[in-house]
């Protein structure tokens, strides 16, 4: 009995250890969590107030006849019956949008990767040459070079000063709707900077041991650009294409700067995002301007995922067994 007494007191000693241990433990973990949501919480104060919250009065706004000068009216769906339905603006603005997407991001993607294969090789000053490409990304969004680009081809700007040695009387580039885009097009690819870098780094990843075998047996530099380079890039391009798409769709200061607010000449340089703020802060149709907003989310959400979806039969990643 005696024995059987002090095996009984021994676990019950063990078992309150163990509570012991277990508890302490438990305490240590949710000390650890105060403290992790303790640093976290500037960002969450942050994400709530700057970024939920006005998502939130947006989402409700875009039901909402709102001028700012008075109380939203409740109006349903009538906002987005009257973008769909009635608003020929709207479309215009969508067409020039997506021209400008499928224009600017593939030749911006096409020219940033071949600068970058051109600064991936060994040459004397290559850091320099880097922070050089790098510098139109810095400071194609401003409004500064937006102003330059105006000048720049404008009646007497500097490409038609050029165009005139060689005997070319050029137009007002800006102020041609056949040609008002596509100086925002050049303006776009000319921001090739953050993708360039991007690119950069994806290339000083792929081994050297795959060209020195590729050129071992028999492949060319086109030949290695395709099996080699292309391949092991698709992770990096498939980044790239998404980022500068959104990116794309975000586009303002130029066309704002370009076309004096207005869009013009005859709606030609009118981006989605410029036309949301006429109908916002120029005709105070704060309702209808949120409608706008939610749309536009709504297509860019549609093509990520379109673009995710169609990733997985295009993009390779280096840890995939077939």
């Amino acid at each position: 009995m005696d024995r059987v007494t002090a095996l009984q007191t021994n676990t019950t000693a063990s078992d309150r250890d163990t509570g012991r241990t277990r508890h302490s433990q438990l305490s240590r973990k949710r000390a650890e969590n105060r403290t992790g949501y303790l640093f976290m919480l500037p960002w969450l104060i942050g994400f709530f107030v700057f970024t939920a919250g006005p998502m939130l009065v947006s989402l409700y706004l875009s039901f909402t006849n709102y001028d700012l000068l008075s109380s939203p009216e409740w109006v349903g769906l009538n906002n987005y019956a009257r973008m769909i339905g009635r608003d020929n603006r709207w479309r215009d603005a969508l067409q020039v949008t997506f021209v400008y997407v499928g224009l600017a991001v593939p030749l911006r993607l096409i020219f940033a990767l071949s600068i970058a294969m051109i600064l991936n090789r060994a040459v004397r000053g290559v850091s320099v040459y880097r922070a050089i490409y790098y510098l139109p990304s810095l400071l194609g969004g401003s409004v500064a070079i937006a102003v330059l680009w105006r000048e720049l081809f404008g009646l007497n700007g500097l490409v038609n000063q050029v165009l005139a040695l060689f005997g070319i009387d050029g137009p007002s580039w800006i102020g041609h709707p056949d040609t008002a885009l596509g100086t925002l097009v050049i303006l776009g690819v000319w921001q090739f900077g953050s993708p360039m870098i991007i690119f950069l780094a994806g290339l000083k990843q792929i081994p050297t041991e795959l060209y020195e075998a590729a050129q071992i047996d028999g492949a060319n530099r086109v030949q290695q650009f395709r099996r080699v380079t292309l391949p092991l890039l698709t992770p990096i391009i498939f980044f790239n294409i998404v980022m500068q798409t959104i990116s794309s769709f975000q586009s303002f200061t130029p066309a704002f700067i370009v076309s004096g607010g207005t869009g013009g000449p005859a709606d030609a340089t009118l981006f989605y995002s410029l036309y949301l703020y006429q109908q916002g802060f120029f005709n105070l149709r704060m309702g209808y301007a949120s409608a706008l907003a939610w749309i536009l989310l709504l297509i860019v959400g549609a093509l990520t995922a379109i673009n995710f979806l169609a990733s997985r039969f295009w993009v390779f990643y280096g840890d995939e067994r077939k």
